[in-house]
């Protein structure tokens, strides 16, 4: 486990403004057919039209993101037009499209939406599209996979690390590097409380923000979701309500967004925040210094931290022609060098394949601990849970609640969410 100042990664906001339109696209994919079914008609050879949506309402046209899809567009011979949608509103445009036969060409979606996708039948594998997916970590890919079918491809992945306070921790005489297991981690809250300071905070709130933040911990302890009242699993609970009763979290964390568990770090009274890949930038303009390091596992390594990210489909077209312009644009995404563009472009996404970490890695070596991170990451839809996952997801963030809040004791709390998955799942 390594940790490091996100006082290097400051540059980090600077270099995507930087990147300019994509050197990185790439295809040597033959000229295309027609489009078809494109409202301007005409394949790349005629220019036409091909429509991507995106969960990106924040970036404009215009913007570094904007440009970076264009430029795809630009390599296969065609216009793209862009649609940035919230993630909720885009799954839900998405399954009515499909339903009205007008899907866009090429879309980015939240990956554990995927199988909800695959599973109605509106986007085509990635063997439809002849894409060979055997170079993407199979712990990232995992959350686009089916029934043994992959569905998507990550253009990169966020996930879940410790942010601490350099200076509170020095002063409780904490070592971050000391931090290896679930027991050295309590010693240091024990040594932060008795310095004091705020031990750690985190984002406990009843809903999937609060399943994200809890499942490093879940499967750190060896739990998995079909049993969600395992003794692996109750431990990891425990262990969350024992940082409350003990006051080295505070109780406000059970209502905890992770943009409000990031604010109350910000104040500079915490020594350890759980929080993500995106707040790098944040950290490094903090009024104190910050550092990271991997969320440590009950018996010590790194914990399976959940994938955050999108993932880049097609969707099904009544005219199949189409498909070769838009793999074109996919795989312009998705070249080692286009994932590092994407890292670039977001400041925060990591490249899904090894040749695109080590890319990444050689421009920013100090963010080689969110690549362990994501390394040792885990689709939260993994295991074949597929379109399970949210039911059981929804009892989990309860029963955690139930806990934290003293309402029930962890053992109760998990026995009545591992009742209410089985009957929401038909287990």
């Amino acid at each position: 486990m390594r940790n490091t100042s996100t006082k290097a990664a400051v540059a980090f906001a600077t270099a995507a403004l930087a990147a300019g339109t994509l050197a990185g696209c790439s295809s040597d994919s033959s000229d295309p057919g027609s489009s078809g079914g494109s409202s301007d008609g005409g394949g790349a050879a005629a220019g036409g039209t091909y429509t991507w949506w995106d969960p990106y309402p924040q970036h404009e046209d215009g913007s570094d993101w904007a440009n970076r899809v264009q430029a795809c567009g630009d390599e296969a011979g065609v216009t793209i037009e862009r649609t940035p949608y919230d993630t909720t509103a885009l799954t839900n445009q998405l399954l009515l499209s499909a339903q009205e036969g007008t899907s866009p060409d090429v879309v980015l979606l939240d990956n554990p939406a995927v199988s909800t996708l695959a599973d109605t039948g509106a986007i085509v594998s990635m063997d439809e599209l002849g894409f060979d997916t055997s170079e993407i970590d199979e712990n990232l890919l995992a959350a686009g996979v089916v029934d043994g079918v992959a569905y998507g491809i990550p253009i990169g992945a966020n996930t879940l690390a410790l942010y601490y306070n350099a200076e509170i921790l020095e002063a409780a005489g904490v070592d971050p590097a000391s931090v290896t297991d679930w027991d050295s981690l309590n010693a240091a809250l024990e040594a932060i409380d008795g310095a004091g300071s705020r031990a750690i905070t985190f984002a406990g709130i009843g809903t999937e923000e609060g399943s994200f933040q809890f499942l490093p911990w879940f499967w750190g302890a060896g739990a998995d979701l079909t049993e969600l009242n395992s003794p692996e699993a109750v431990e990891a609970v425990q262990l969350w309500v024992d940082w409350l009763d003990k006051g080295w979290a505070p109780q406000s964390a059970i209502q905890n967004s992770q943009n409000t568990a990031w604010e109350e770090f910000l104040d500079g009274q915490t020594g350890f925040v759980e929080n993500g890949t995106w707040q790098v930038n944040s950290a490094a303009e903090a009024s104190f210094e910050t550092g990271y390091i991997t969320l440590p596992a009950k018996d010590g390594g790194a914990a399976p931290a959940p994938t955050g990210g999108e993932f880049v489909m097609a969707p099904a077209q009544s005219d199949s022609a189409r498909y070769e312009v838009t793999s074109q644009i996919v795989e312009c995404m998705t070249t080692p060098e286009g994932f590092v563009e994407t890292a670039e472009t977001f400041a925060y996404y990591i490249p899904p394949t090894a040749a695109g970490q080590e890319q990444f890695i050689e421009a920013h070596p100090e963010l080689e601990v969110w690549v362990d991170a994501v390394r040792a990451a885990k689709g939260r839809t993994s295991d074949n849970l597929g379109t399970d996952y949210p039911l059981i997801s929804e009892q989990l963030w309860t029963g955690v609640q139930a806990a934290m809040s003293g309402a029930q004791s962890a053992q109760e709390a998990m026995d009545t969410a591992q009742e209410a998955a089985a009957a929401a799942t038909g287990e």
